[in-house]
């Protein structure tokens, strides 16, 4: 019998890339929710170096790094492909797939900070969302023509982003600068394989809207 845990949290684009991939390829999983105030000790002995989500468990064996893990699915279980089979695409998800992934820091600080630090923020997500906005014109996925690696990746910048913005009032994406990429956002949170797996949109919007309250107290 296949053993599989993932620990995670609810409102994590992380956890929900892995969520993602184990769906797509039909693995039956247990999901641990963690409290990153009170860390359980399953979490700390899985991931002792980072002592973050997610974590997949596999067979008492822990497999850290959301990206990472995501590759390890792909490889391990049956079903349909998250990365291309053609080495070419699959370079190219990568490239895409760690491109997004190391905006996410640089994208929630800026709705987090104030003052010089924040418009500093400001300017690195824009350049970004126009390095996107000229790669998404007339896409529907990142590369090639299904869901896969990159558009997982992509969940931050493709759902979270948004309730990012209205929760905090501070607004960098409009159609009128980023046509392009708004028309792939737009059809990607209503993409079948997208939106029946995205937390529901109000509970996620309480939840940052409350983070970012507690952010501008106690600046």
């Amino acid at each position: 019998m296949v053993d599989v845990k993932l620990l995670g949290l609810w409102y994590s684009p992380a956890s929900h890339k892995v969520e993602w991939a184990l769906k797509l390829k039909g693995v039956k999983y247990e999901f641990i929710e963690e409290n990153l105030q009170n860390k359980s000790p399953l979490l700390l002995e899985s991931n002792p170096v980072h002592k973050k989500i997610p974590i997949l468990i596999h067979n008492g064996k822990p497999i850290c790094e959301s990206m990472i893990i995501l590759e390890y699915i792909d490889e391990t279980f049956e079903g349909p492909s998250i990365l291309p089979k053609d080495p070419y695409d699959r370079a190219l998800a990568r490239f895409w797939a760690k491109f997004l992934d190391d905006k996410v820091g640089a994208m929630v600080n800026t709705f987090l900070l104030k003052g010089e630090e924040q418009e500093k923020g400001k300017k690195e997500v824009c350049e970004m969302l126009n390095v996107l906005d000229n790669e998404l014109k007339g896409k529907k996925f990142f590369v090639g023509d299904k869901f896969g690696y990159a558009d997982m990746a992509a969940n931050f910048v493709g759902y979270w982003l948004g309730v990012f913005q209205e929760a905090s009032g501070v607004v960098l994406v409009t159609s009128e600068k980023f046509s392009n990429f708004c028309v792939w956002r737009d059809e990607y949170v209503n993409c079948s394989q997208v939106k029946e797996y995205l937390p529901p949109r109000n509970d996620l919007l309480a939840f940052v809207e409350a983070r970012t309250q507690a952010s501008a107290s106690k600046a």
